[in-house]
């Protein structure tokens, strides 16, 4: 079965939870999906690189940046390791920048906006925690499927 998200809303109705429609497609992959690992980080992606360094394996990394528009939690160099390692993509509840070089990576990149001014590195933040934003929660080992209608989270893999 296709992993596309109207499919498996279709499909699994009771099963999924469609997150809000504030995200905009920056990286070079708009239909990507894995399970989840979590980060809890404000203005600080030390745990970002922390985790993008490792094997990616196909997971989506989900970062609740809290919204902050003001310093971004993932660009080019920071895409550019995700997909080295096997990363399938990120979902930032925050800012990215370097766009231009999001776009060429072959990696699934949502985001709430852009901001060219890059965080702070002070090694703060939380890795492995559930996480909630734009109605949903997301805990590690569950599910997450995106594409150009939305994302949609399950608690296991799907189809």
């Amino acid at each position: 079965m296709p992993h596309h998200t109207a499919d498996l809303c279709d499909a699994y109705p009771d099963q999924v939870r469609v997150l809000a429609p504030l995200f905009t497609h920056y990286g070079g992959r708009h239909v990507f999906h894995g399970p989840v690992e979590t980060i809890l980080a404000y203005e600080d992606n030390s745990r970002v690189r922390e985790a993008l360094s490792e094997p990616g394996e196909g997971r989506v990394l989900v970062i609740d940046g809290g919204a902050s528009l003001r310093r971004s939690m993932v660009g080019g160099d920071l895409a550019k390791l995700a997909v080295k390692n096997g990363w399938s993509g990120v979902l930032v509840h925050g800012a990215v920048r370097d766009v231009h070089e999001l776009e060429q990576e072959p990696l699934g990149v949502l985001a709430l906006g852009r901001v060219p001014r890059k965080t702070e590195k002070r090694g703060l933040g939380t890795r492995g925690i559930s996480v909630s934003f734009a109605g949903g929660t997301f805990s590690p080992g569950n599910w997450l499927y995106a594409d150009r209608d939305g994302v949609v989270v399950s608690a296991g893999e799907l189809g």
